[in-house]
């Protein structure tokens, strides 16, 4: 046999070696994502069962969360604002809200709001707010 024809069937048995590889990486490669698709399916399940479904109607007071109260220093403010009135219901948890004795209204996410269950308020009824000092402050 020549020597040629002993490096042409080397290397073609190699290419058919490495075809079966890849071949096989590709298989794996494909349950790999099979696997990873069934995983997410999983955790998305067990999310979409975990959340929390709110449904207000109009007229309900409800509370807002403020998000934004962190760049605030005040350690023993609420962050719920409220109580605000539900004013329109629309799809996918959008809710209009306004204060009691305002006309106007605005738009929030359904995940920001949740039941007040404090006394309920009157129509155009005003709330009185006490500011309290420091007692330290009065003095000087």
């Amino acid at each position: 046999m020549s020597p040629f024809r002993l490096v042409y069937e080397r290397a073609w048995r190699a290419s058919i070696e490495r075809k079966l590889l890849l071949q096989e990486l590709e298989c794996l490669r494909l349950k790999a994502y099979e696997n990873s698709r069934l995983y997410k399916e999983k955790v998305k399940a067990v999310h979409d069962n975990n959340i929390k479904r709110r449904e207000f109607r109009v007229g309900d007071l409800v509370l807002l969360y403020n998000s934004r109260l962190r760049l605030m220093p005040a350690n023993l403010r609420s962050r719920w604002e409220g109580p605000y009135m539900v004013e329109k219901v629309e799809l996918y948890g959008v809710f209009y809200l306004s204060y009691p004795s305002s006309p106007n209204f605005f738009k929030v996410n359904g995940h920001r709001l949740k039941q007040y269950h404090g006394e309920k308020l009157e129509r155009n009824k005003e709330l009185e707010i006490f500011l309290l000092k420091d007692p330290a402050q009065e003095e000087d």
